[in-house]
This record gives C-alpha cells, sequence and structure tokens, in this order.
C-alpha cells in the first residue's frame, strides 16, 4: 500500500494564484519577474482588493511576516511579502525599516535622499540593502503547510550623491553595489534583479520551494 505524497509548497502554489502584499508596482513588477520561471500565477494586493496594513513590527522580518498574513487572511490565497529598506551604520542604522517613511505621504524619495544626505554629513558611506520576504500559506488553504516562512537576502556598497540613474526606484539612485562603479538606477533592470538583495532573498526562497 502506497502512502499519500507529501504536499509541496511549489505544486500549491500551481494550484493557486499567489498574491504579492503590496502597493508598490515597481516591487511587484520586480517580483513577478523572479518568480515567473517556475510558473507561478501571481497578483497583486491592490488587484486582490486588500489594504496595506499598518506595520507595527520593530524588525524586517516582524513587518514582512505582518503584512503577508494579513493578505493570506483576507483572500485565503498564499502570500508574499517583501520588507525591504536602507541601512546607514553611521546613521544609527537609519532609515532601516522606515526607509518607506523617510519619503514621506507622497513617497518622494528626494526628500529622503535629502535627509540622508544631511545626517551623514562627513562620516562613513557604506550601506547596505535588507530585503525579507514571508511567505504565508492560510490553514484553510492547506492545514498540512500552513505557516509563515521568512528568506532574508544582503547586499553590501555604499552612498553617493546627488542622486544618478533613472531605471530603479526608491533608495536606487544613491546606492552602489559593491564591485561596481554605479548605481543600482543606472544598472540594467535585468542584471540588478540577477544581484540584488531581493534577488538574494528570491534564491533562498526558490530553492526553498524546489526542496519542498
Amino acid at each position: 500500500m502506497s502512502s499519500a505524497p507529501k504536499p509541496s509548497i511549489l505544486a500549491l502554489l500551481h494550484d493557486s494564484p499567489l498574491v504579492i502584499a503590496s502597493h508598490n508596482e515597481g516591487k511587484v513588477k520586480e517580483i513577478n519577474a523572479l518568480i515567473a520561471p517556475l510558473g507561478i500565477k501571481a497578483i497583486s494586493a491592490a488587484t486582490a482588493g486588500v489594504d496595506e496594513p499598518e506595520e507595527t513590527g520593530d524588525t524586517f522580518a516582524a513587518n514582512a511576516a505582518l503584512k503577508s498574513e494579513y493578505s493570506a487572511n483576507h483572500t485565503k490565497l498564499p502570500a508574499l511579502s517583501d520588507d525591504s529598506g536602507l541601512v546607514v551604520p553611521a546613521i544609527g542604522g537609519g532609515p532601516g525599516i522606515y526607509s518607506a517613511r523617510w519619503a514621506g505621504p507622497g513617497k518622494d524619495f528626494s526628500v529622503a535622499f535629502e535627509r540622508i544626505q544631511n545626517e551623514l554629513g562627513d562620516k562613513p558611506a557604506d550601506a547596505h540593502f535588507i530585503c525579507v520576504l514571508a511567505l504565508s500559506i492560510p490553514h484553510s488553504l492547506s492545514r498540512a503547510l500552513a505557516g509563515t516562512y521568512i528568506f532574508e537576502g544582503r547586499i553590501d556598497g555604499k552612498l553617493t550623491f546627488p542622486p544618478r540613474g533613472d531605471k530603479g526606484f526608491g533608495y536606487d539612485p544613491i546606492f552602489i553595489p559593491e564591485n561596481h562603479d554605479i548605481t543600482f538606477a543606472e544598472i540594467d533592470p535585468a542584471t540588478k534583479n540577477s544581484m540584488s538583495h531581493r534577488a538574494r532573498a528570491f534564491n533562498k526562497f526558490l530553492d526553498f520551494l524546489k526542496a519542498s
């Protein structure tokens, strides 16, 4: 008598749309490009009619889990969230988990660039991007696979002012990744997607799916 096959998260994602728990179009587009090779169909939280929850966590991981669980609970579908930000050690780790808030309600990152430059002054311009992905599977969809799974990626680099490039979004125009002399916003998007903090987190996520 053969045993039942082990439940697979990848198989589940092939059978059910994946909600990307974000209203950031640039982020949604980037995530879609990264998961496309696995044949996963994704929709944004905005398309699914899910509001953005208040981010009350004190770490990237806590906020990522909060967002994915919120979307999963509201849609009864698997949800993937991304909480990412720029960390500048010389200014106390800011903007960190408040990276989006530093751009203000209008998400004008030029405001954030100016604040970082002013606070940095002559201090070291070392910086890094962190990305934490959280995948939440609701109990109503699969009791065997239910839960939240966390994956983290990081890339080091340095800041430059004034901002350069128009191919990225967020803090990309002021961040030069390690071993490069141009900013994320000057790098071809396909190249950036293969090396960024988000790509590194996604590599862990994709390895997990393939092994599930």
